[in-house]
Parts: structure tokens; sequence; C-alpha cells
């Protein structure tokens, strides 16, 4: 038999070199983190180049929500709402259930939060609802819900009632 080295050592003896390297080059890095000043300032300019980067988009998607809420807000009541109390109690329905599902299947908050402010604006004690809401909408929806509230400041939602707000039975103003 021949003293030539085997195929698996060759393979073995490659494979080490590699992984040498590697480690090697890890080592180097991780040493130039942590002792260059330079490359410890152009990793920290990095950092806070991307972080700047994401809260940038964050306030751009704050900016478009907040503009697709006052979209919405704006439609549903170009829309209008049922007067006579049998459609305003299928029209209340209606829209709860529908809510709850978008919920359901995880779709866009401002959609269900819009079927839950369609609900709202027909439901005769909108303070009382909103009790409701508060314990049974995911938080997501109920916050872009409070703003859709914020918009529009026909709704009697504060602490007190006025004198116009306690005759009023259907809380359609």
């Amino acid at each position: 038999m021949s003293s030539s080295l085997r195929p698996a050592t060759i393979v073995a003896f490659g494979v080490g070199t590699v992984v040498t390297g590697v480690l090697a080059y890890a080592l180097y890095f991780d040493h130039k983190r942590r002792t260059d000043p330079d490359f410890r300032k152009q990793l920290k300019r990095e950092s806070k180049k991307q972080a700047r980067a994401a809260k940038d988009e964050a306030d751009a998607k704050g900016k478009e929500q907040k503009q697709a809420i006052q979209e919405a807000v704006a439609r549903a009541n170009e829309e209008g709402f049922p007067k006579d109390p049998e459609e305003v109690e299928a029209y209340f329905m209606q829209e709860v259930a529908q809510g709850e599902g978008l919920c359901q299947q995880g779709a866009d908050s401002v959609d269900a939060a819009l079927c839950f402010y369609r609900a709202l604006k027909v439901y005769p004690n909108p303070r009382e609802l909103i009790n409701i809401y508060d314990k049974t909408v995911p938080k997501p929806v109920l916050d872009v819900l409070a703003e859709m509230i914020a918009v529009d400041t026909s709704i009697p939602v504060g602490g007190s009632k006025t004198p116009s707000e306690s005759g009023s039975t259907t809380g359609i103003e």
C-alpha cells in the first residue's frame, strides 16, 4: 500500500482551513469593532441612520393612516345613516357583525373601525356602546375608532350630558 493521502483526509484539511479562516475573520472583526474608534463611530452612524429611516417611515405611515381615517369618516357621513327605528336597529346589527367579522379575519383596522363607527353613529347611547367596545374590540381597532370619534365631534362622548343631549332619544345629531 502506498503512503498517499486519502480523499477524506484532504477534505478534512480543506474544511478545517475554511473554518479556521472564518473564525479568524470573526475574531479580527470583533477586535476591530472593540478597539478602532473610527470603525465604532461608523457603526454608530449607520445605526442612527437606520433608526432615523425607521422613524421617518413610521411617521409617514401614521400620516397616511390619519388621512385614511379622515376620508373614511367623511365618506360615512356623506353616505348618511338610517332614521327609521327598525332600519336603525338592522343597520346597527349589520355594522357590528361586519366589524367583528373583519376583526376576526385580521383585516385592515381602519375598515373594521369604520363599521364600529357607523354602528356608534346610530346607537342611542354612544358612551355605553364605547364602554362595550372597550371590552370587546381589539386594541388596534379601538385606537383607530378613537381617532374617528376625535375627527367627528358630533358624537356626544363627553363626561356630562348637556341639556340638549339629555332630551335626545336617537343619538343622531
